[in-house]
Order: C-alpha cells, then structure tokens, then sequence
C-alpha cells in the first residue's frame, strides 16, 4: 500500500467530523443544567471541573473511600480531606461539610450521600460488580448493535497466588460469557463482516497479571512463566469459540509484552489465530517504530492480528516516574503531539489492513473521523477496522458510529469497587481534564476548535533539570541492551575473580604478611578477591604520610578538589556495570541495588563537590571600618571507616565529603568488602588523589581500624556500622592521648529499628509491596530496612495474610539470577547470628512464615512473625537480616506510641490516606527520615539527606546541606580596615 500525503484525509475528515458532533451534542451546555436538579454524581463532577484545588483533595477522598469502614470514618475523611483552607468550596458542599462530630447525625448524612455519589459515578463507568451484572450490560450494548470486551478489575496482582486466582477467573469468565452468548441471537453489524464470523465474546488481559514478579530485568524467567499462563488462556478460548486482547500497561512492561507476545503467536499452535489483539499507546514517543515492527512481524507471520490502538492512561504516572528517576519521558508531554501521533499511527495501520486489522480507541471526534476518512478512501474491509470507546465514556459517540452502519466495541471494566478505584481515578481525571476533549464538547467550544487538526510539540519537558540538583539516572533495565551491557560486564569481572588486592600506602600497594579471602556469599567456593591486610605498622606509615601530604593539600583550591571528585564520578558512570557486577559477586546484593548503590556513589561525588564550591564562598559581614569573614579549613587526617552492606556509595560518600573538605583520608572498609573499596581505590587514583592524601587501609577492625581509631594525628573518624562497634569508637575518641592537641570529631551511623505502620485508610496494595520490598530487599540487610510493621488492629489480619503471601512469591536464590529478589546474607557470622533470632522469635511470637533457602550458600530466607509483643526481643534488637515482626495495635495513636518504643530512630514509615495521621507522624515519629506511602529504603542524595538520632547515630545527615560541615572547622576573621581615621566607604564618590 502507497502511503498517502496527511492532507489527502483531512477535507472528508472534517466532513465526518462535523456529521458526528452534531449527532453527539447535548441539547444544552453541561454548564446550563439547573444546579439543584443535578444529580450528586454529577455535581462531583461539575465542582471537580470547575475547581483545581477542590478537585484534587475530591479524588484524593474518592482514592481513600472504600478503605472507610463506617459512616463516621467517611465523614471524618469527607471533612479533614475538604476543609483544607486553600480549596474554596461550593456553597452547597460547604453546608453539607458544616458538622461539629463525625458521629452526629448531619455527619453520617454527609457520609452516606457522597459515598451514594461516589458509588454512582463508579458504576458509569465500571460494567458490573459481578458476571451477572455484566451480562445484562453485555445485552443492553448489544440491543445498540455494540460489541463488547471484558476486563476484569484488580489485575495488578503481587502474590503468586493472586496470579493463579487471576488465570481461573479469566477461563470462568469466558465460560461464562460464552454460555451466555448462545442465547444471543446473531447481528451482522458486531457478530460478521466480509462473510467472516466474529466472535462475539471477547476478553481483554493483561500479561502482568499472569505472574507476580514479572520484570524486565528477568526477562527470561518472567517470559517462561508468563507464555505458559498465554497458552492456557488462548487454548480455552479457542475452545469456547472466545476473542483475547492483550492490554498494555506501564512503559517499562512495553518492550517485554511485545516481545512475549510476538514468539508465543509465531508458535505453529497460534500461528493462524486471527482472534487476537494487541495494544499500542499512542502517548509513547516510540510508539511508531513498536507499530512498523509489529507490521513487518504481521507480513512474517502471515495472518492479521487486531492493533488496538489508545492515546494511553498512564500520563501522569509515566511522567513523574521519569521525573524520579532522571530518566527522559517516554511520552508526549503535551496533548496535542499526542493527537498528532495517534493520527500518523492511525493513517500508518489502515493502510496496512491486509497485514493488521485496527481498533481506534477514542472519544475524540476528530480522532474516530479521521480513522473514518483514511478508512473510506482505502474501502478499508469491514472485518479489518472497528471502532472503540471504554464503557461510560464517549457513549452518544459510540451511538452516532454505530448508527453510521460501524462495528463499535465498547471496553467494559468490571469488578468490585475497592478493586475498580484507580481505574475509577483514571476516568475521573480524563473527564475532568482541561484538554479532554470530552470536557471541550461539554463547555461548548467552537466547532473549529475542537475539530482542528492537531499541532505537535515534540520538545521533551525535562522536569529533572528544573532541580537544584540533577541526581545520576538508574540503569533502566527494561532496555534489552542495558541487560545485554550487564550480563557482559559479569562476564568480564568473572574473568577476574581471585586476584590480591593490597594497601594503598602513599601512593604505593604495599605487600602484607596477611591476606583475606572475600568470598561470593552465593557460593562461598568462589573467592572474589585475596585482600592484604595492613599491619599496625603500616597503618603508622599511612598516617605519617597523611600528615605529611595535608599541608599542600589544603592549600588546594575548592575547585581543584571539586574537578577530582566530578572526575571520579565520570569514571564511576563509565565503570557502571563493571562496578554492580563486583557488588552483586562480593556482598550478594541483586543486580537493581546494586546499580542503585553506584548511582548514589556518583550523586556523593557531584554533590559534594558543589557543596564544597557554595561553603568555600564563606560568609561576609561588613560595617563600616570592619570587615567580617565566616570561612573554613579543613581538620586534618580523616579516618573513614565503611560498612559491607553499602560496600560502595557509603564507602565513597565518607570517603569524598572528607577529601573534599581537605582532608588527607584513609578508608578501612570491612573485610568482607574490601574489594569493591579496592576499586573505589582505583577510580580515586585514576582521578588525580595525590599520594599520602587519600589511602586504602583494609585490615582487622579490632586491631589495625582501633589503632588508628586511637592514634593522636588523626582528626576525626566517619564510621557506619553496628551499635556495639559505633559506642567503642566513640568512647576511644574520646580519650585524649599523649601529644594529641584536638579532640576527635566522630560520624557515627549505627542502624535501626525501623518501624512502618499502616493505618485503617492505608492503600493495602501499596503498603503490602512497599513493606515487603524494605523488608526483604537485600536480604533486610540495610539499616534503613523495615523490620517492624505496626497495623492497626481493623486491618491487621487482612494485611498479615496478604503480606504473607506476597512474600511468598519472591524469588529467593543466587543474587546473580536475575530472577532473585533476595539474595544471601553477607556471610555464615551473618547467617548463624539471625538464626538465633530467628529461633528466639519462635519462642516470643506466632510464626506465619519462614521460606526455605539454599545451603550451598550464606542463604536465610524470609522470616514473617506475628502477633509480636512492643517488648519482644525480635522487635527491640537490631536482627540486620530477613525477618519481620508484625506487631497489632488497637489504633493510630498506639501505633505511634509502639514505634517510637525503641532506642532506634533512623527511618520509619506511614502508610495512611488520613490527613491527620499524616500530619501527626510528621511532627511525633522519632526517626531521622520519615516515608509516607512509600517503602522506607533507598534514600536520594540532595532530595533525602540520610540519618537519624537517638542510639541510631550521630552527625548531619549524607548528601544533605550540612553534611560536609562535619569535615571543616569554622573560623571568623575580622579586620579593622581604618588608617588614621579614615577608611573605605561602600559607595562613596
């Protein structure tokens, strides 16, 4: 097929175009309906269009609504959520809110009529809450000559049994529906077309769902489990004579859906099954090559497959994701290059009919026309084209389509409500939206407007640039090459495994006396690397040598220093994968954490070598006669003292905020990590540390690291690791030795006990995912780690019993198969220590879950107890490994009161959709960093500094404002700048 010039279409376009609006206008604007008369649904919807502010804390109460248990919680919630001063209220809402108790009687009629609305507006748009209910809504779009498919609500499923349960409710919905449909009498418009039948029922999937951990990451594994789940689904429906459609969802699943998707239907099985669909999202800006690729697939496969093509539901959540992680936008950022995008799709898949048969989903007038006029002038066949509108939306435009002789599908959502919110909250936030074009129609804009062709704006927004600080983007392994780089760079380093590594000694790798061996804790047979370690006096050398080098070395400028750590930081990005494959084969940690651990390495360098430029500037107050200067100086020799579980970023972030100050710096990291700190050694010296300035000391913390912990030239000490090591080191820094002239400073970070507490308005899903991700990643081996969960006790059973089964359904195993989710623990002290907590919560506490592992390495699986006492000691005692206590509370504020229980106060975390709550952990959690509605590990420099108080540590927080000061000594210096009574005066002619 020639393609045609874009112009061709647009003069029947707009011929079409002007037909259908006349047939879809209201009699009168939305705008013009008598107010009083309305509906409580539609009055929602009119204040939430009318109303910015009001119509985010609306949807935010609407999101939260089926976790209320009782009309005095909705009426509570209906209140905090609405009575925020910055959102003006109608006057008729403003009434309704003007209730002194939530358990007054205006108070439970506020309750039941917005939840009465609210329970209305859900059910325009979803089918039915039951197979039942659909059906009647199936027969009465079929009586309009409309087809239907069917998409079962809830399908993000997290659990491997919620994946299973997905599966079976699919095959009964297609019995159902089919056992059904022998009762309907056939209609040419939907049920034939070109002498071909069609089937009449028709199911619409999502390939997520078919398997909890599915990951782009693991593409392999998520693939096999996924296409055996396709090949059940597509034998049955072959079977009942039924239609599947494959949705698409998130951006990072496109590329392995596709992928999936193109070799299952390859396979001879399948091959000719023209009853099959796929999605392509219009918004994505790579959408046009994934449709030609799907096309040439189509010819190779030589039977048409059905391209559902939609403009996409997921903006938001796609553009914030970018945001987050400094990624760019997979899709337009603005409506109309949108529009035009889906225009060029369109044009591109109906002129390519004989290979793939389209599906144009839209309410957009000028958008169905333009699929109508491209269609007209190519005599499209009617068994190739069809049109489409989701249930609820665009229904006096699916009437006009279908009254024009077209074969319509209707996508009909069904579920519960609870289920069904965030599809509810899509369809609210597009009705609402300035530029829907729904919402255009409603306001009566002029016809021109609304039917212009639209004009793509192409520039990418770049929301991460308008930060004070850019943060280092995360490998994004949804990029088949960026796994193919990883997979080399094991490979690679795997070729490297067993060499010896030695002390950095002014400028020299020293040869020892002793050596370690650090071992993979996947397979303990494989030693990683031989490390020498420095003997006391080599560690008196070092030190001589810092001292030696600190006098030139503070001489430096602030920039100079700076250049060396932004050097680093691109050596760093360069060595990437290289750099995770050493982490994941020494410490056990899965391949994302690893690469999240460089990420926040190169974030250390960059930040402070800024922080360093903006202090070095200094503060100046002057009057006149007097000049007044705030400047500072570095203290002298640092000793860095890093911890295995972030082998790298905390190693590096020590390690640089101390050079960067002017500190000649020794790093000791812990044997067991020595490696990767070998590395961090290689990069700094590659970037220009002078010798004697910067030094790499591995040796035995208990006699080499206390030794120079207690050595009178050393300045300060930065250590993170455990309590009992942190209070020695504090306690030895503090003795003054002979001829020291200082008193040390200390860094101390010591872990946590850390607490999240999900309240009786959480988001269950989300809190179930986010507590089971900082409780089990890394094997729970981080000091931000969640290790007590803390529900309120209306929720407590329901959310033990699905956090248990989600865990279940992680991937435990060698932290190099892509497929783990938790790894090993670091090693067999490691190991044997959590075994005994392990056992003495078996004494405390109800134990509900405890997985098998390997024994071929340092493995523990995860651990889940509940019924856990506040005072239990698996809830006081830092465990550092996979085990969780779920502890019951009877409400919010004992649940407060429980979390602060501890010596700890390093992170915590909140989930709750209940302002007050909110605002209340704000100001009472004791802990130095605070999550709400969101997992409590992974902490972003600049965007969350890092630290916390009580017995968790002290010193400012890492990667925050005030971090590097902890390396610098203030000093003022003052000046009188009079001679003979006389001095310079600002401004004077």
């Amino acid at each position: 097929m020639v393609a045609q010039n874009n112009n061709t279409y647009e003069p029947k376009t707009q011929e079409i175009a002007k037909q259908l609006l006349a047939a879809t206008k209201e009699n009168r604007s939305f705008f013009a309906h008598v107010f009083d008369q309305m509906r409580w649904d539609d009055k929602l919807l009119a204040w939430a269009m009318s109303n910015p502010g009001l119509r985010v804390q609306l949807f935010r109460f609407i999101d939260c609504l089926p976790a209320l248990r009782s009309k005095s919680e909705v009426a509570r919630h209906l209140q905090e959520y609405l009575s925020d001063e910055s959102v003006e209220l109608p006057s008729a809402l403003k009434g309704m809110l003007n209730f002194a108790s939530a358990d007054s009687m205006p108070g439970q009629v506020a309750a039941t009529t917005v939840s009465t609305a609210v329970e209305a507006l859900a059910h325009k748009y979803i089918a039915g809450e039951n197979v039942q209910q659909v059906i009647k809504t199936i027969e009465r779009l079929r009586k309009d000559k409309m087809a239907f498919t069917i998409d079962l609500l809830g399908e993000a499923v997290i659990a491997e049994s919620e994946a299973q349960l997905y599966l079976k409710k699919y095959l009964e919905l297609m019995q159902q529906l089919t056992e059904a449909s022998q009762n309907w009498k056939t209609i040419p418009q939907i049920d034939e077309a070109d002498g071909q039948a069609i089937p009449k029922v028709q199911v619409s999937v999502k390939l997520t769902a078919f398997y909890s951990q599915f990951d782009p990451l693991d593409d392999k594994g998520s693939e096999e489990k996924v296409s055996d789940r396709i090949r059940i689904l597509l034998r049955r429906a072959q079977e009942l004579g039924a239609a599947v459609h494959f949705d698409m969802e998130q951006y990072a699943y496109k590329d392995l859906t596709l992928a999936i998707l193109k070799r299952v239907l390859l396979e001879e099985e399948f091959r000719s099954r023209t009853d099959i669909g796929v999605t392509i999202q219009g918004y994505l800006r790579d959408s046009e090559k994934d449709l030609k690729d799907l096309i040439e697939w189509a010819k190779l496969r030589g039977y048409p497959v059905t391209v559902r093509l939609v403009k996409g539901a997921y903006w938001d959540q796609e553009t914030i994701k970018a945001a987050q992680r400094d990624w760019q936008q997979p899709v337009y950022n603005d409506k109309a290059a949108t529009d035009a995008n889906y225009e060029k799709l369109t044009q591109l898949l109906l002129e390519n009919y004989q290979y793939i048969y389209t599906a144009i989903g839209s309410h957009n007038v000028r958008t169905q026309s333009r699929a109508m006029a491209i269609a007209e002038t190519l005599n499209v066949p009617k068994r190739c084209f069809e049109m489409q509108v989701l249930y609820g939306m665009g229904d006096k435009l699916a009437k006009a389509l279908a009254d024009k002789g077209y074969r319509v599908r209707v996508y009909c959502p069904y579920g519960e409500l609870l289920p069904g919110m965030a599809y509810l909250i899509r369809r609210l936030l597009e009705n609402t939206a300035n530029s829907s074009f729904l919402r255009q129609n409603l306001e009566d804009r002029p016809i021109e407007e609304l039917l212009a062709a639209p004009s793509a704006n192409n520039t990418v927004s770049d929301l991460a640039a308008k930060r004070a600080f850019p943060n280092v983007a995360d490998t994004d392994y949804a990029d088949k090459e960026k796994r193919e780089k990883a997979q080399e760079a094991f490979r690679i380093v795997r070729g490297q495994l067993g060499k010896t590594y030695l002390p950095l000694v002014n400028g020299k790798y020293e040869n020892t006396s002793e050596t370690f061996d650090s071992v993979n804790p996947s397979n303990p047979k494989e030693v990683v690397g031989k490390i020498g370690l420095l003997s006391v006096e080599q560690a008196e050398q070092a030190l001589k040598a810092a001292k030696a080098a600190f006098p030139q070395w503070r001489k430096k400028s602030a920039k100079e220093r700076a250049d060396i750590l932004r050097k680093a930081a691109d050596l760093m990005e360069q060595r990437r994968a290289e750099l995770c494959a050493w982490i994941v084969l020494e410490v056990g940690k899965p391949l994302q954490e690893a690469d999240g651990e460089v990420s926040e390495a190169i974030d250390f360098c960059r930040y402070n070598a800024n922080e360093i430029e903006r202090l070095d500037q200094g503060y100046n107050y002057d009057l006149a006669g007097e000049t007044n200067r705030y400047i500072y100086q570095p203290l002298g020799i640092a000793l860095v003292i890093s911890p295995w579980n972030f082998p790298f970023a905390i190693a590096t972030g020590m390690t640089v905020a101390a050079l960067v100050a002017g500190n000649c710096t020794l790093l000791k990291p812990a044997e067991v990590s020595s490696v990767i700190a070998a590395k961090l050694a290689e990069i700094l010296v590659d970037a220009g540390m002078p010798p004697g300035v910067f030094q790499f000391v591995p040796g035995r913390g208990s006699i080499v690291g206390e030794y120079m912990v207690k050595h009178p030239d050393v300045n300060m000490i930065a250590f993170t690791g455990s309590q009992e090591v942190g209070c020695r080191i504090y306690a030895n820094a503090a003795i003054l030795q002979p001829g020291q002239k200082h008193l040390k400073r200390v860094i101390a970070e010591m872990g946590g006990k850390n607490a999240i507490i999900v309240d009786e308005s959480a988001d269950l899903d989300q809190a179930v995912a986010g507590v089971v991700h900082s409780a089990f990643g890394y094997s729970g081996q981080k000091c931000s780690a969640c290790s007590r969960v803390i529900a309120v006790d209306s929720v407590y059973d329901t959310f033990v019993d699905r956090l248990v089964e989600v865990t279940r359904s992680l991937n435990v195993g060698n932290a190099e198969d892509p497929s783990t989710k938790v790894g090993p623990v670091v090693d067999s002290k490691a190991r044997d220590r959590i075994r005994e907590y392990i056992a003495k919560g078996k004494e405390e506490s109800k134990l509900v879950l405890e997985m098998p592992s390997s024994e071929a390495g340092y493995f523990i699986g995860p651990v889940i107890f509940s019924e856990v006492s506040p005072t239990a000691t698996i809830a006081q005692e830092e465990i550092f490994g996979p085990v969780l206590a779920c502890i019951r509370a009877k409400d919010f504020q004992e649940a407060l009161q429980i979390a602060n229980g501890t010596n700890f106060a390093l992170t915590g975390g909140l989930y709750s959709r209940t302002p007050s709550h909110i605002e209340q952990a704000t100001a009472e959690f004791e802990v130095g960093n605070l999550y709400i509605n969101r997992g409590i590990t992974g902490a972003i420099v600049s965007r969350q500094p890092f630290g916390g108080f009580k017995l968790s540590g002290v010193g400012s927080k890492a990667g925050g404002p005030d971090y590097l000061l902890q390396f610098l000594e203030p000093r003022v210096v003052t000046e009188n700048i009079q001679r003979q009574g006389f001095a310079p005066i600002e401004g004077a002619e």
